[in-house]
């Protein structure tokens, strides 16, 4: 894990950043690398947090090692904060109207968060539908 770590920071050095930082969870296996330069901007974020993940992933899976996560400058984690909090709105809302409420389409990741998340709660059922990028999460009452 060392060994990856040490090539992760070489490469986001390589990438011209001003300044960064690679810490290593090992129990979670989540590399958080906090980047301090004005290029990531909220718009560019997310697609510099989904190729470092990717690339890291191939790197892990070349050096022999389970698969890791990458986390920059903690959007994984606000991200999935965002994600349960907007499961959570869902559920009330689906309860108090008794409709079925529709969330925007996500990848499979943050479907995934959506159903764990609700599936603790006797009172909603979730569901995915549609196909590819076009996939959503329906939450109904019970």
């Amino acid at each position: 894990m060392e060994n990856l770590k040490e090539q992760l920071s070489k490469l986001v050095e390589l990438m011209g950043f001003n300044s960064s930082q690679l810490e290593v969870t090992e129990e979670t296996r989540l590399l958080s690398i906090t980047i301090e330069d004005e290029f990531l901007n909220t718009t560019r974020l997310p697609s510099v947090v989904l190729n470092l993940n990717r690339i890291a992933r191939l790197m892990a899976k070349k050096m022999g090692i389970e698969p890791v996560v990458v986390d920059v400058n903690n959007y994984r984690r606000e991200r999935e904060r965002l994600i349960i909090e907007l499961a959570k709105a869902a559920a009330r809302r689906a309860i108090a109207t008794k409709e079925s409420v529709n969330l925007p389409a996500m990848n499979a990741y943050e479907r995934r968060l959506i159903h764990a998340e609700l599936s603790m709660r006797p009172d909603v059922a979730t569901e995915s539908v549609g196909e590819g990028k076009d996939r959503f999460v329906v939450v109904k009452a019970i």
